[in-house]
């Protein structure tokens, strides 16, 4: 006998045998098939080979991009790295061909001058020894290398100082993820090079944005003037120029239409900015 024997009544005799918690069952069979699953491959899942044409050398080639709204959001931390579950988005933002080593983060790939390729060219290409990736994702290693070489890209083509630093940024944040990955214990000396690593990197990326700010208009790597101003009181503070921090938090908690997060950002920042001082 169903529980909803009698729904015949209504003319619904045809979902007498359903099961209250059919659904909740369905969807615990999905987690647990989910849970099965190495990170790798829950990671694999999110990603998609993404065609491009380089326009140093016009070979086609693909590389690994994250799919829409698969990463889900897990938080952000006080430079602005973003966290998603089970993905370190900031490992797919280059592009590289692999065949002659034309390298930029998605935003400027294809951006570049004729006179931009020719020194790529002449500086890179002719040296270059290609490499693919052929990993169902790209290792911290793997998009480590990706990043230097965007970074030596810009700098051989010239490229404005927020476009490096911006590489530097994004660098210092996959550095910061690999560490994530490690045992403090087992690999205590791997992670104190990293540290130093991302300092160079946090470091690089405050000089190019101060750089920047006073030679460039916004909008900057895609953020107007005070998440720009907000990035380099973040990074003012990381490098423990508690001065500039400051400075730069009073016109974003003051400026006008500011975005109110933001605005809570900038007071959380200044707190532990006074927090340092007083230290």
């Amino acid at each position: 006998m169903s529980i909803f024997d009698g729904l015949g009544k209504f003319g619904l005799g045809d979902l007498a045998s359903s099961n209250v918690f059919e659904e909740e069952k369905k969807e615990e069979s999905k987690a647990t098939a989910a849970a099965a699953k190495s990170p790798e491959d829950v990671e694999a899942e999110m990603l998609l080979d993404k065609k491009y044409q380089c326009p140093q050398c016009e070979k086609e080639f693909t590389s690994k991009m994250v799919r829409q709204g698969k990463a889900k959001l897990a938080g952000q931390e006080m430079d602005l790295r973003v966290i998603y579950e089970n993905i370190d988005m900031t490992k797919y933002d280059v592009v590289m061909c692999p065949h002659c080593g034309y390298a930029a983060l998605n935003r400027y790939f294809g951006a570049s001058t004729s006179t931009q390729l020719k020194l790529i060219k002449e500086n890179i290409s002719m040296k270059f020894q290609p490499k693919e990736f052929n990993g169902k994702i790209y290792s911290y290693d793997e998009a480590i290398e990706r990043y230097q070489m965007a970074l030596i890209n810009a700098l051989v083509k010239k490229s404005k100082a927020s476009e490096k630093a911006d590489i530097c940024l994004k660098s210092s944040w996959l550095v910061r993820g690999k560490m994530e990955t490690l045992d403090p214990q087992k690999d205590a000396e791997e992670i104190q090079k990293l540290k130093e690593q991302e300092k160079e990197f946090s470091k690089n990326a405050f000089d190019g944005f101060v750089k920047a700010r006073s030679t460039e208009s916004f909008p900057m790597c895609g953020r107007d003037e005070y998440s720009t101003d907000y990035l380099i009181a973040a990074l003012a503070y990381k490098n423990e120029k508690y001065d500039i921090a400051m400075r730069m938090l009073g016109g974003v908690i003051t400026g006008q239409n500011v975005n109110p997060r933001l605005k809570e950002k900038a007071r959380d920042l200044k707190d532990e900015v006074v927090k340092k001082t007083k230290a």
